[in-house]
């Protein structure tokens, strides 16, 4: 007995087609040609070592290696971990379809459940938490339901306007969630406070490295007969190119943080071992500070 594609990643669209209008119509068996395992309740990801090993089992082939397991000496949080996953030697991680994604997701919806919070002034703030417990979960889920719907204001009840006159009140807060309206004012405030501290900028400039045509990201990806000592290496053509970055976009990453790491050091006379100019400095002189930002 053996298990063949048990992630259905190499099962085309057509064939996920067919099956489903085979489906439509009975036949001699009693099951489905195509079987989707499900159950009444939903998994939990917190605290779950056996989520992504059970999702995953060409990259936990000995069933071992979950998240946040109890059972480890020394506690490592999911992030941590699924970091570390992605600085292996063996890059089935970097080459999975849905691994990249479905562990950036569970990263963000965590952010999202723990680093969102509500704040209020400080004059109405007894007033505001007494009212907001006593909201119940229906009227809340009624007035989303009528809002989605862009109902008008007067079809609202008595108590969906109490909640919604009490949610105005309310502020909500997700600085620390990447992406998110809030963490993009909580950077241009931190720009605004370098402004105060240390002046304005003297330079500004765009730094946009190409891994597509750079042959050290070609070494990055695993290509060692590249020769970084030749002045014109040999390399793949410009279509193998592409493909090894949409393949291994971790090497893609990688080549970036060196990227612009090294035009700081080498250009620049940044020392990132103490967080300070060089002595000697670089093309403008010591830098006093500097602030950059990922798109």
């Amino acid at each position: 007995m053996g298990v063949s594609d048990p992630e259905s990643d190499k099962i085309s669209g057509r064939t996920f087609t067919a099956a489903a209008l085979r489906n439509l119509f009975s036949c001699s068996t009693s099951q489905p040609d195509l079987i989707v395992h499900r159950g009444s309740q939903a998994i939990t990801e917190y605290h779950n070592p056996d989520l992504l090993v059970g999702m995953y089992p060409t990259l936990f082939p000995c069933g071992i290696g979950g998240f946040e397991d109890p059972q480890r000496p020394t506690a490592l949080s999911f992030e941590a971990q699924a970091h570390y996953y992605l600085t292996l030697v063996d890059r089935s991680f970097h080459y999975h379809h849905s691994y990249l994604f479905v562990a950036l997701n569970m990263i963000q919806r965590r952010a999202a459940h723990l680093q969102t919070f509500f704040t209020v002034r400080k004059s109405n703030f007894d007033n505001v938490a007494r009212k907001l417990t006593q909201v119940s979960a229906q009227v809340l889920d009624d007035l989303a339901f009528r809002l989605e719907r862009e109902h008008n204001y007067s079809q609202l009840s008595t108590e969906e306007k109490l909640a919604l006159k009490l949610l105005r009140q309310v502020n909500t807060m997700s600085a620390r969630i990447p992406g998110s309206q809030a963490s993009k004012i909580y950077v241009r405030n931190e720009i605004r406070g370098y402004f105060s501290y240390f002046g304005l900028p003297h330079l500004f400039f765009t730094f946009n490295p190409s891994a597509v045509h750079s042959p050290i990201f070609q070494v990055m990806y695993g290509d060692h007969a590249v020769d970084l000592s030749a002045r014109f290496p040999r390399l793949v053509s410009a279509r193998e190119h592409a493909l090894r970055l949409a393949q291994d976009p971790v090497a893609g990453a990688d080549f970036f943080e060196f990227s612009w790491r090294c035009c700081f050091e080498h250009l620049l006379g940044w020392d990132f071992k103490v967080n300070c100019s060089s002595p000697t400095g670089g093309l403008f002189g010591r830098l006093r500070a500097f602030f950059g930002s990922s798109e």
